[in-house]
């Protein structure tokens, strides 16, 4: 009996707080619905991490198998470029391809991006902080593959960083697109024209895409290539059948894997520590900055434009697609019933997932060399 009951003397007070930490996220995706795909094996991991002399990772000599997941998908970066194929075959760039103006308010609200490097490099090193920093990406398989390519002792705290917040939006945004425009701004309507985009177009578009990002950030050919490759083939039109394979059981497989082999980067003496503390609100004033960049610059650009835009469709070029364009039309439809947004914001979003991926190979270009 007393052997049943022994590895209780392993407890940890913090193991206990990192349960309680795993429950608010199960709580979240569960009672909040805020991307239970990411969050609910998150919560589930950071439990099972924290058990004592837990099975489910690598104790001494005895190798655990969210370890070995990690080992073999994170740490050389295969989940979240798989990850890409799915998200590039969810993707329709057709209204962005109908509006090209859009890519600019994605490019716009990466500023949250440099600026929060600004910041990180104050108190960590320069490759940390860049990792740090990429969080404001809003794009889980970026902050990865960035984190682990420049070696960043923290990238347990990045991933849980981008991956909590990019779930959080919903709750980030609205107050920092209410905090930066009027009433009346959110109640600007915008006309949307459905233009006719050929399927040569839609072809050529994620090719020339990713020649150009190789060209201009090579360090980015992996994520641009990935997620361009999915996109393609949603757009060929020969290949339906592993188009959905790729947006349902691919997207959703890597993403219970991923998600739950974060975790394992949860354990009570790598995650309870004041600089990951630190990370977090680094990571928020990213998030923050980006919507902000976003929206601003939109205002900007109304001070010149006779037929003026909503400003708050600029907030959707952060790359947390499609949550972000969602609360955007959400948020118009609070102002107006019928002011239909979703279409403008999403064009926005899907031209913020190709700046953030830019964006994060500019940074491995510079940090790299």
């Amino acid at each position: 009996m007393e052997v049943l009951y022994q590895n209780l003397l392993n407890l940890d007070f913090k193991m206990v707080i990192m349960w309680l930490i795993g429950g608010v996220l199960i709580w979240l995706a569960v009672k909040k619905d805020m991307e239970p795909t990411l969050l609910l094996p998150m919560g589930f991991g950071a439990i099972l991490v924290n058990l004592p002399l837990s099975g489910a990772i690598t104790q001494g000599a005895e190798e655990g198998p969210l370890s070995i997941l990690y080992s073999a998908g994170i740490a050389n970066e295969l989940f979240p470029l798989i990850l890409f194929i799915g998200i590039g075959a969810m993707i329709d760039f057709g209204p962005l391809l109908s509006n090209p103006v859009l890519m600019l308010f994605g490019a716009a609200a990466q500023f949250g991006i440099f600026f929060t490097l600004c910041m990180a490099s104050m108190f960590f090193d320069l490759n940390d902080a860049a990792s740090i920093a990429i969080i404001g990406a809003a794009d889980g398989p970026t902050s990865i593959v960035v984190g682990q390519k420049l070696n960043s002792n923290y990238i347990g705290a990045i991933m849980v960083a981008a991956y909590s917040y990019m779930a959080l939006v919903p709750i980030i945004q609205p107050p920092i697109i209410k905090l930066l425009t009027t009433k009346n701004e959110r109640k600007i309507r915008m006309e949307y024209t459905q233009k006719p985009v050929s399927k040569t177009t839609r072809i050529l578009f994620p090719i020339c895409i990713t020649i150009i990002a190789g060209l201009i950030a090579p360090a980015s050919v992996a994520l641009v290539g990935f997620l361009m490759f999915g996109n393609l083939i949603r757009e060929c039109g020969v290949l339906d059948s592993l188009s959905e394979t790729a947006q349902k059981v691919l997207a959703n497989l890597v993403t219970i894997f991923l998600g739950i082999t974060i975790a394992s980067q949860m354990q009570a003496e790598k995650f309870l520590r004041l600089d990951t503390i630190l990370i977090l609100c680094l990571g928020l004033v990213a998030f923050i900055f980006d919507t902000a960049g976003g929206v601003i610059f939109a205002k900007i650009l109304n001070l010149f434009l006779k037929k003026k835009i909503n400003p708050m469709i600029g907030a959707a070029g952060i790359s947390a697609f499609p949550m972000s364009g969602r609360v955007v039309h959400k948020l118009a439809l609070k102002e107006d019933p019928t002011n239909f947004l979703l279409m403008q914001a999403t064009g926005v979003n899907v031209s913020g997932q190709i700046a953030s991926v830019i964006a994060g190979g500019l940074i491995l270009n510079f940090f790299l060399h």
